[in-house]
């Protein structure tokens, strides 16, 4: 497995210099002459201004509204480190910003809000939601984020979306997809073990059921959830088993353990036991519950995919979200749905079986191809916002998620083939 790693002091050496933070705003019109700067704002700002009073849909022909995606979050359950607060979490929220812009070509504002109040945040959000064509949610904690969100996206007209839950959902439904693929087993035989039931592990078992998987195991803090708890919240109760299992019982002949917690809540002792093949996915960052090296050496049939940068397989939510949210927008979707991103999650396996470009196994200094050490695309394949925004905008519109008349997905795959040249 590759690897590669840094140090402290230039992590923090890349955020200070040689200008503090890593985003900044760009004008797109001239201001060079007196009759631009008449036309940028007074007088002539105010036509468009009157236009947009007429009809809110102006909103998208004259302003940044259509290409602009807030990412929103108050620093609960920033990933690895907890809740740090607002303002801690601004370095991660602009760090998003950066991924955007550069994966998808949306522009973002990063938005920190200072509080814990679910009814506050929300509030602040459905006020300051005229401005955005989208809103990404980030780095909030269950099961506030739940209510979150579920209020944001009955109440607003744009796409709205919680990354944390349904980024981690798609890209690691993606690799369970290949998985089988690798393994010659079928979504609905799988014996799937989640460990963690925060909201990334309730998300993903959920899309898991959608892809069509039937026995889910969830596990938590106090062990094994089923319906003999009465300490669960009605996100849980969604996973219980039918009686009392122990954490041994669950991963015994389990096909997939996919971890969502912290380092030790699985082992390589669970993981012995598990059905040959196993598809062991380690997803807790930046410590993984068990190393993926580890795993290998124990059980070296294992599939394994990982939440870093610095080994194979990473399920990686820049796979997801600046792609979903580019076909979200560019189509006018009111919400992201289950259909999308299901699209989402079987475009990312298709392209990992696609021939992988020259240029990308350069970049990474090895060949890759379709296998156990390759079952989800690099993020730097340039094919992405091609697959995955065409197949987020098609979803949307054949669900009824998009009004949009005329679309022509072939004309549309081409522009989105210019955005990052």
């Amino acid at each position: 497995m590759s690897k590669t790693s840094t140090t402290d002091q230039e992590a923090l050496d890349y955020h200070e210099f040689p200008q503090p933070g890593k985003i900044s705003v760009e004008t797109t019109k001239p201001v060079l002459t007196q009759k631009d700067l008449s036309l940028a704002y007074t007088p002539g700002v105010a036509v468009p201004c009157l236009e947009i009073e007429k009809n809110p849909e102006n909103a998208y022909r004259y302003t940044s509204k259509k290409n602009l995606v807030a990412v929103i979050s108050n620093g609960t359950a920033v990933l690895g480190l907890g809740n740090i607060g607002a303002l801690a979490s601004k370095p991660v929220m602009e760090g998003k910003g950066v991924l955007f812009k550069n994966f998808s070509g949306l522009d973002c504002f990063d938005i920190e809000v200072d509080t814990e109040s679910v009814d506050r945040f929300c509030s602040v959000v459905m006020a300051i939601a005229p401005t955005f064509g989208g809103i990404n949610l980030e780095d909030i904690k269950a099961p506030e984020c739940f209510e979150i969100e579920r209020r944001l996206v009955e109440e607003l007209n744009i796409p709205v979306m919680h990354d944390d839950q349904h980024g981690t959902a798609v890209i690691s439904a993606a690799g369970i997809i290949n998985a089988c693929k690798v393994t010659h087993r079928k979504i609905e035989d799988l014996k799937i073990v989640v460990v963690g039931a925060g909201a990334a592990a309730i998300s993903c078992a959920r899309l898991y059921r959608k892809l069509g998987a039937r026995e889910i195991y969830m596990l938590d803090s106090k062990g094994v959830i089923h319906n003999g708890r009465s300490d669960l919240n009605a996100y849980k109760r969604e996973f219980c088993a039918g009686g009392y299992m122990t954490h041994s019982e669950v991963f015994e002949c389990a096909d997939v353990v996919v971890g969502l917690s912290k380092p030790g809540t699985f082992t390589i002792e669970d993981i012995m036991t598990m059905a040959n093949e196993p598809i062991v996915f380690t997803l807790a960052n930046p410590t993984p519950e068990v190393f993926p090296n580890d795993v290998i050496e124990a059980r070296p049939d294992a599939v394994v995919a990982t939440g870093r940068s610095d080994f194979d397989n990473q399920v990686n939510n820049v796979l997801g979200f600046p792609f979903i949210f580019r076909g979200a927008m560019d189509v006018r979707a009111r919400k992201i749905n289950d259909e999308m991103k299901l699209a989402a999650a079987h475009a990312l396996a298709d392209l990992a079986r696609t021939e992988v470009p020259k240029d990308i196994c350069e970049l990474y200094g090895k060949e890759i191809k379709f296998g156990k050490d390759y079952l989800i695309p690099k993020p730097f394949d340039k094919r992405l916002i091609v697959e995955i925004s065409s197949a987020v905008a098609q979803a949307a519109i054949d669900s009824g998620a998009s009004d949009m008349k005329g679309f022509d997905i072939k004309a549309y795959r081409k522009e989105l083939a210019k955005i990052l040249k």
